[in-house]
């Protein structure tokens, strides 16, 4: 496809040939975000929140408590450290990553996956497009209810193959379990890590307002799917079209998942019929573990492996073949595991040098300087803000509601509408802050550049915030207490 000239492109000075810019390796974007946070720790004062017990046992802050302590700028060694700290605190992001990545190859190479991506292959060969909005509602629908944004890291491995198979690409796959988690896990219908928690901190009843975040889960995911699908469209009927066109990886997915079906159908034997059974056997047990047991990453990433070596012994592969397979998973997801231990070094950097609690104190007195009409708008933007610093939804609760909640009651607007604007906030930079861990592991195993992904979705990015600026704009007009 011909692209054209573009006057501000470089030439290059090998081919003489102008080039068009390119955005910097993740790592060094991420390296400078870090010295950033660095040098702002020598000219941000330092303070500090009291931490007391909240519900259920978290640890908050007292919002009357801010005070300015001494200046503990970071000096070199903490800033050469700040990388080995972050993969150090954001263990279980890349040891989840590691394992998700090893169990995936290990199926990989029973031929379960091929079998199952052949059956479904064929069985929506004329009628891929329907896939899309049926997975991105499931997918939603479980986010919303138990707050699980992190599930895309399962969503997409499983996908992936069949996304390559229908003609689309592997950033179809990605969009489809991240927008869809999003969508869901931000306007949080019955969500208790961000709904929950916050009306918790802010001493309202549990999952009031239901009828509004039900609206905006349907508007969020609307949009969502009709953007997904618009671009998969697009990449189905001419491949030219996806941002992964270009990329040595795709093709090879492309030349071994979407050539399956040009034979005859493949057959599953007898051992592979029961490693398909176990491997449906773990994920009820997966299921059962998240909703009923709590279990998070490392609990997963547990039964990833034992998950691996009982489907690889029962389909029949070797002690070696199952060691290689898990040696290869990890290889291919490595770039994804170091950046999601690379990006906490920026929230690394804040805490040693004490100015995290100061950016908090700080944007709080920005809302509180805010005209009434403008307070809502400012919290969400705030919260917004904040999510690149602390993209946990539960960390940002913790941090930052104890604070807005008061602050609501003398700005005038509703705690009620306070919680929504954290919620909002909090939701859709996950998927687009390279210092949101998950993210950048999903997005590792999906094989998919954060510099490409950002040129997919940061449109429906914008999409979103505009819609979120309308909710707000809602419930501070009609004084929402739901």
């Amino acid at each position: 496809m011909s692209r054209t000239p573009n006057n501000n492109d470089e030439a290059s000075p090998i081919t003489g040939r102008k080039r068009s810019f390119q955005m910097p390796h993740i790592y060094a974007i991420l390296f400078v975000f870090i010295a950033i946070a660095s040098i702002a720790t020598y000219f941000v004062p330092a303070g500090m929140y009291e931490r007391i017990p909240g519900p259920n046992g978290r640890i908050t802050i007292d919002a009357d408590s801010f005070q300015f302590i001494d200046a503990s700028p970071v000096g070199f060694v903490d800033f050469m450290l700040a990388i080995p700290n972050g993969l150090m605190s954001a263990g279980q992001v890349v040891f989840f990553t590691f394992m998700i990545g090893g169990m995936f190859m290990v199926l990989h190479r029973t031929g379960i996956i091929e079998i199952g991506v052949d059956k479904l292959s064929r069985r929506f060969a004329h009628r891929s497009l329907v896939l899309i909005p049926i997975l991105m509602t499931v997918f939603a629908i479980i986010a919303t209810l138990i707050g699980t944004q992190e599930l895309a890291l399962v969503y997409v491995p499983v996908i992936l193959p069949l996304m390559i198979a229908l003609r689309f690409d592997s950033v179809t796959a990605a969009a489809v379990a991240l927008c869809a988690t999003t969508a869901g896990f931000t306007t949080g219908v019955l969500n208790p890590i961000n709904t929950g928690l916050g009306q918790q901190l802010s001493n309202l009843p549990l999952y009031s307002g239901f009828g509004l975040r039900v609206l905006a889960f349907i508007v969020f995911l609307s949009v969502a799917v009709f953007f997904v699908m618009r671009y998969a469209r697009k990449v189905r009927q001419d491949s030219s079209f996806s941002l992964m066109a270009d990329d040595e990886a795709e093709a090879e997915k492309r030349s071994h998942f979407q050539h399956a079906t040009d034979e005859g159908a493949l057959t599953a034997n007898t051992r592979q019929k029961w490693a398909a059974f176990a491997t449906f056997a773990f994920l009820i047990l997966l299921v059962y573990g998240v909703l009923a047991q709590g279990w998070f990453m490392m609990e997963m990433a547990g039964l990833f492996i034992i998950m691996g070596i009982v489907v690889g012994v029962i389909a029949g592969l070797n002690i070696e073949e199952i060691c290689e397979g898990f040696n290869k998973g990890f290889r291919d997801v490595l770039v994804g595991a170091m950046i999601a231990g690379i990006a906490r070094g920026v929230a690394v950097v804040l805490e040693d040098g004490q100015i995290m609690d100061t950016l908090v104190y700080g944007l709080g007195n920005l809302v509180g300087e805010l005209p009434s009409l403008f307070s809502a708008i400012g919290m969400y933007l705030a919260q917004l803000g904040f999510n690149f610093v602390v993209p946990s939804g539960s960390g940002q609760a913790l941090v930052t509601m104890p604070i807005m909640a008061p602050l609501s009651d003398l700005v005038g607007v509703t705690r009620q509408t306070a919680v929504f604007a954290y919620q909002l906030g909090d939701g859709i930079g996950n998927i687009l802050y390279p210092t949101s861990g998950y993210f950048m592991a999903t997005l590792a195993i999906a094989g998919v550049p954060w510099q490409k992904w950002v040129k997919f979705f940061f449109p429906l990015f914008c999409v979103w915030v505009l819609i979120s600026l309308g909710f707000m704009v809602f419930a501070q007009a009609t004084q929402w207490v739901g």
